[in-house]
């Protein structure tokens, strides 16, 4: 009979943890029949994305969820623009999606384009090396 403490952790290296989901596209899976699923790094990456380009009062029931930096894209860009769209992308990132270790974040303007290009280096635990996820922003009138 195995005794069990409350107190003690596993000292494992070894991380089973599986991410899954749904693939956004809506593809169908041929096998199944169903929709596709995305599983580990992908899957965390496109929430990563989602929450970025998530605005205010965009999901019902959950109103307070998102990132608003599409308010900053009608501002001149300025080193402290780019200052506030970090502070809000870490912010949304260590509020909502606990499975990432924010690294770094890095926002540079394409004036050719009229966007702002961010790119979010981050580490998923049990992952080796940080992850990437590039995204734009870009006004829509």
């Amino acid at each position: 009979m195995s005794i069990y403490d409350s107190q003690n952790t596993s000292t494992s290296k070894r991380n089973s943890r599986k991410f899954r989901d749904l693939d956004l596209d809506f593809s169908r899976n041929t096998v199944t029949n169903d929709v596709n699923v995305v599983e580990d790094v992908t899957a965390i990456k496109r929430a990563v994305k989602n929450l970025v380009q998530t605005n205010y009062y965009e999901r019902p029931f959950n109103p307070e969820l998102g990132c608003g930096v599409r308010e900053l894209l009608f501002e001149n860009f300025t080193p402290m623009t780019a200052v506030f769209l970090k502070d809000k992308i870490a912010e949304v990132l260590q509020n909502y999606e606990p499975r990432v270790e924010l690294y770094d974040i890095k926002v540079d303007d394409d004036i050719d384009g009229n966007r702002l290009v961010i790119d979010i280096y981050f580490y998923v635990q049990g992952f080796p090396g940080p992850q990437i996820v590039s995204t734009f922003l870009k006004r829509l009138r």
